[in-house]
């Protein structure tokens, strides 16, 4: 049996930014969510069940330069799709790691869009395939790799 990645926990600073960032801007619906003041979360998922789950737990936004997540990716079904993403991420405001589509790396017809969410978490929206031609920002290293 291989294990397969069932859902991704975050911890966030203020749970109604990020679950306004993931649930209005990426689209992933609300499945559940905790209220307590000091026990706040957000399941966030689709018709197959959970995918991301956020817990307001931290006090200080992601730092990219310890040990740990590196970043998050989400498998798109169209470049038109991965397209429509980052409208709705410009539009947003949102930090962007490289300008446009970029592919996975030189030649390649993978790629996507790379970006950060309100705490900082590095993120990817791609596709396997509908990259041909993208221009890939480091001919030497993987563009998901955040250099």
């Amino acid at each position: 049996m291989t294990l397969r990645t069932g859902h991704i926990g975050l911890n966030v600073t203020d749970l109604d930014r990020s679950l306004g960032f993931y649930r209005d801007v990426l689209g992933f619906a609300l499945l559940a969510e905790g209220k307590e003041d000091d026990r706040r979360y957000a399941y966030l998922g689709d018709d197959d069940g959970p995918v991301l789950t956020l817990w307001q737990q931290a006090r200080g936004s992601y730092d990219s330069g310890r040990a740990g997540l590196h970043h998050l990716a989400f498998r798109a079904d169209s470049i038109d799709q991965v397209t429509r993403y980052e409208s709705a991420l410009r539009a947003a405001g949102v930090d962007f790691a490289h300008e446009g589509v970029v592919a996975h790396s030189e030649g390649a017809a993978s790629g996507g869009i790379f970006f950060h969410d309100p705490d900082g978490t590095r993120l990817e929206v791609f596709v396997p395939d509908g990259a041909e031609g993208a221009p890939a920002p480091h001919a030497s290293v993987p563009t998901c790799g955040f250099f």
